[in-house]
């Protein structure tokens, strides 16, 4: 794949990652489908990872708390990440973009609530950088591990069905 297509990101470009990443928060997850999910993602252009972590992340904004349910700053988030994808924006906007998202995990008050709003926030962050999106999937899993605490089910649940979107995804595109 063309580097350009890889990644918008110069240093992704030319430093592509070795698999599997390393899990930069503790989740209780299944590893294996962990690295799976890593190789589907690897093998996907930038555009189409982004929507795809997006796609997964979107369904974690039920989980915000109520005070931030309906903040304008999703929408504004959003709307930044469309423009990236349509490439009408630049990456410094697209990084503010991720940090404004980010302050609903810091303005977050249950765990819960801060740990959807960070699965949000790499979503939207996927749009500069392709890393993003592992992340945003680990963060998915973290509330996962909230929501349902020492149960294993739920979380192989969650990644076969990122496994599978991204899977889609990358019928969608062609590659």
């Amino acid at each position: 794949m063309d580097p350009r297509i890889y990644s918008w990101n110069t240093h992704e470009q030319q430093h592509r990652p070795s698999l599997p990443s390393p899990c930069k928060i503790k989740i209780q997850d299944d590893v294996a489908l962990r690295l799976e999910l890593e190789q589907v993602l690897e093998k996907l252009p930038h555009r189409s990872l982004a929507i795809w972590a997006l796609e997964q992340a979107s369904s974690f904004l039920i989980h915000l708390d109520s005070h931030l349910a309906e903040d304008p700053r999703i929408q504004q988030a959003i709307i930044v990440f469309e423009q990236r994808i349509a490439r009408t924006c630049s990456a410094y906007e697209m990084r503010q973009a991720g940090f404004l998202a980010n302050q609903l995990a810091k303005e977050s008050v249950s765990e819960r609530s801060k740990y959807a709003a960070r699965t949000f926030a790499q979503a939207i962050a996927a749009g500069h950088m392709r890393g993003h999106a592992i992340v945003s999937a680990d963060y998915s899993i973290k509330t996962i591990n909230l929501i349902a605490p020492q149960k294993l089910e739920p979380v192989v649940t969650q990644r076969l069905k990122q496994i599978e979107t991204a899977k889609k995804r990358r019928i969608l595109t062609n590659v």
